[in-house]
């Protein structure tokens, strides 16, 4: 029987699926598909983290897919697909305002078959270049497209190569850079989860391009399952003369390694990463010389993060002039984001740079997942900005971002409702930044260090009315100090919320108030004669913070009180409030 007349059960088992229980789902599918003609298999995510565990049924003429999907209904799904009475689940509202390119194939084939990746127009584009196109036009047709790097500074991707092409050296490498550490952010994660083939193919195709034939996979090894999928693609590429010597047999050789980082966010700076991949500490160098220059062991070497490479062989297929249709006047083509935060529909999304932020949230996220409205959006991970509501139609691309005080960076959008606190939050990343600064940089290390210890004394209700300047003031020196880009953006999350949400700063300082009530240190929880001595707060609390006797209106002691808020959730008569 041909596989077009099969019934095929897909199961999306990407991280996010794994983690919501789709292994499980896997196994509850092969023990009940023993006897029948049905067919299983698995894919990767395909975005919508928040249906996970997800299942397509494969039929002969439409693919029917199924949301948060248990192993207790696999016995009823497999009566109704053998009866043909399975019900469509898809929710064609977060796919419909999507232009996927890079995602084109992601929960669609089977990363860990090479046949399913070559059945999509896999390798096409290597073999196009590599029989027609010579190195230049590869660059030229690049630069047309007007691709900029998708790893956060948005420089020109076929400039960057065209000056590792012109850089003089018997020896060159290039690197894809999947060292993907912003909280939030989980695109390069996805795409060499769902689709490695596609980065191996533009990462070869950049190989050629400047004249290198040796290339490294740079991915932190806390992406285990990214890991395995990207050595089993390089090994099967291999085999099948994809890679290696005399590629096709048309001459050129390119050769894979993969190198698995320790986890450190300062390597996803280059120099960094050179020097993590040669053995050295992962610590950033001055530029010039720049990685196109002088790079890996000395030699002219290419970085482009899993994005931007992922992009190359549908420009490349499909041609610059229709890549650039896409986007915005400076920003051409389209921009994978993950949502995450306080977002109804959490995932993985391509859209058109160009997009307004409200579309993504609103129309492709579905809002927040409280209801409420949104208060602030983070873009850019701990190296970006939070906006306001206000300016939530601001169009997503490099340069409308930046005049607002944030950046594209790779892609994380984090959403905010009413109920954070702001100054909770520029302490958050700020503390992610300080605890993954290298050390090298005596303001990033000791300046992230005495902004972070002001921020936590003004959560904690310690602020002095001298705290807001003494934050710009060391921001300033740490921008202007720092080597790199870690150093140099850190004290834009604490900047950007100064700007947009100072009154809240001053809440802190003067009021000693959090208007979100999440900071412990300005909570005062209190008992109302509403109060009729119950005991279940008593009973409840775990710091043994509330004494008093039975039917007798009880009391807090704020000294032993941890601000957990169990007495208020337990409290059956709303006798307990906080303030």
């Amino acid at each position: 029987m041909d596989n077009k007349d099969k019934t095929i059960i897909r199961v999306g088992l990407g991280t996010c699926g794994i983690s919501a229980g789709a292994n499980d789902v896997y196994d509850a599918f092969k023990e009940a598909i023993a006897g029948t003609n049905l067919t299983l298999e698995y894919t990767s995510c395909n975005g919508m983290c928040f249906r996970e565990p997800i299942v397509d049924i494969i039929l002969k003429d439409r693919i029917i897919s199924l949301s948060n999907v248990s192993c207790g209904e696999v016995p009823r799904l497999i009566n109704e697909i053998l009866n043909n009475k399975i019900i469509d689940s898809e929710d064609n509202d977060f796919l419909v305002m999507q232009n996927r390119i890079v995602l084109e194939n992601c929960g669609h084939i089977n990363p860990d078959k090479i046949d399913d990746y070559l059945a999509k127009e896999g390798y096409q584009a290597l073999k196009k270049i590599l029989l027609d196109i010579l190195p230049e036009q590869v660059i030229s047709e690049v630069k047309s497209s007007g691709l900029r790097g998708r790893g956060g500074a948005g420089f020109p991707t076929g400039l960057k190569w065209e000056l590792a092409r012109n850089s003089k050296s018997n020896e060159k490498y290039v690197i894809c850079n999947a060292d993907e550490g912003d909280p939030g952010a989980f695109m390069d994660r996805a795409v060499i989860e769902g689709d490695p083939h596609r980065v191996l193919e533009g990462l070869a195709i950049s190989g050629y391009a400047i004249g290198a034939k040796y290339g490294y996979v740079y991915v932190r090894a806390e992406y285990p399952l990214a890991v395995k999928r990207i050595k089993q693609a390089i090994e099967d590429a291999q085999n099948r003369n994809l890679l290696g010597n005399n590629i096709l047999g048309l001459g050129f050789n390119f050769f894979i390694k993969v190198k698995e980082g320790a986890g450190a966010f300062v390597c996803g700076e280059e120099t960094a990463l050179i020097a993590s991949i040669e053995g050295k500490r992962g610590m950033p160098t001055l530029k010039p010389p720049y990685p196109a220059e002088s790079g890996l062991w000395g030699y002219p070497t290419n970085i482009n993060n899993v994005e931007t490479l992922a992009a190359i062989p549908w420009i490349i297929r499909h041609g610059a002039d229709k890549y650039a249709n896409f986007g915005a006047e400076k920003s051409k083509g389209t921009k994978v984001f993950s949502l995450a935060g306080q977002i109804s529909k959490g995932g993985l999304v391509e859209v058109e740079i160009g997009m307004s932020l409200r579309k993504i949230i609103y129309e492709i996220g579905a809002g927040t997942s409280s209801g409420k409205p949104v208060k602030a959006v983070q873009l850019g991970g701990p190296s970006g900005g939070c906006l306001p509501e206000s300016m939530l139609d601001t169009p997503v691309d490099y340069e409308s971002l930046l005049a607002k005080g944030a950046i594209m960076g790779s892609g994380g959008i984090v959403v905010m409702d009413v109920d954070t606190c702001m100054v909770d939050i520029a302490r958050y990343f700020l503390a992610f930044t300080q605890k993954e600064s290298c050390g090298k940089c005596t303001f990033c290390r000791l300046g992230t260090k005495r902004m972070l210890e002001i921020l936590e004394r003004i959560t904690l209700g310690e602020g002095r009315e001298s705290d807001v300047e003494s934050l710009i003031d060391l921001a300033s020196k740490i921008g202007a100090s720092s080597l790199c880009q870690l150093g140099k953006t850190a004290p834009n999350p604490v900047l950007s919320t100064l700007k947009y949400f100072k009154d809240e700063y001053i809440e802190h300082i003067v009021n000693k108030k959090c208007r979100a009530r999440s900071c412990k240190g300005l909570i005062n929880y209190k008992i109302t004669n509403k109060c009729i001595g119950c005991h279940l707060c008593t009973k409840a609390c775990p710091a043994k913070a509330i004494n008093g006797e039975i039917k007798e209106k009880h009391q807090i002691i704020p000294d032993l009180c941890i601000k957990c808020g169990i007495c208020e959730s337990v409290c059956k008569f709303e006798a307990i409030y906080h303030e």
